[in-house]
């Protein structure tokens, strides 16, 4: 049993258009809305973090991004890193609305939000202030080809300053961690088990205790 990894890939805002779109004039509101646009997953080059993804996966998890989530009005993204593959509402700065492939290339384009995350980001654009996308997901890697597996799942594309401070951190807080998909949940794996080794523990049971605590201990060798 292989736990998944959290990844994160970054893309430079160089290559991504800022468009200022017209004043809404909506009620008390006369803010200008931005939009982002431009290529925010790359396949079969290297990145920065020294991994590659096939264009095959990568066609996969566009179609399904946009089956999923584009089109169900759920493409939502977050501004900077989160420490886990879910979605927290209360840092949601953006809204994706398109994401294509073409060639190796994934395109795609999100509206900055009028919530306190995305009026943070508008705050920063207009700024000049220079930010990137990232994509989110989980997966394993083969260390050998260093292409990320098949198992891959993206989750979203978010929005995070450059990549050269928080890379330590990402490494060792999030992708140390390992995650199991449970219905539309991650959980993570050495959490679980704790909680599941107190449970049995409460239990009383000494036969089962130990059968379960076997079973834990496997798969903790495991991952």
């Amino acid at each position: 049993m292989n736990g998944l990894k959290l990844l994160r890939e970054f893309i430079d805002f160089k290559d991504i258009k800022i468009i200022q779109e017209a004043s809404t004039g909506h009620g008390c509101s006369n803010s200008k809305g931005i939009r982002i646009e431009g290529p925010f997953i790359q396949a079969e080059t290297p990145n920065k973090n020294n991994r590659k993804y096939k264009t095959k996966l990568c066609n996969r998890e566009v179609n399904k991004f946009n089956k999923e989530k584009i089109e169900q009005g759920r493409a939502i993204g977050e501004l900077d890193h989160p420490p886990t593959p879910q979605i927290n509402l209360d840092r949601i700065s953006h809204k994706i609305d398109k994401l294509v492939m073409e060639g190796n290339i994934g395109l795609g384009s999100a509206k900055l939000l009028d919530t306190p995350m995305g009026k943070i980001a508008k705050t920063l654009v207009e700024a000049g202030i220079m930010l990137g996308v990232s994509t989110r997901g989980v997966g394993t890697i083969d260390e050998d080809s260093g292409y990320v597996n098949d198992d891959f799942n993206l989750i979203t594309i978010d929005i995070v300053s450059d990549p050269s401070a928080p890379k330590a951190f990402v490494e060792a807080i999030s992708e140390g961690k390992e995650w199991i998909l449970e219905g539309d949940m991650f959980v993570e794996v050495e959490r679980a088990i704790e909680n599941m080794e107190k449970k049995i523990n409460n239990g009383g049971s000494k036969v089962a205790y130990e059968a379960m605590m076997g079973f834990l201990n496997d798969i903790r060798s495991n991952i």
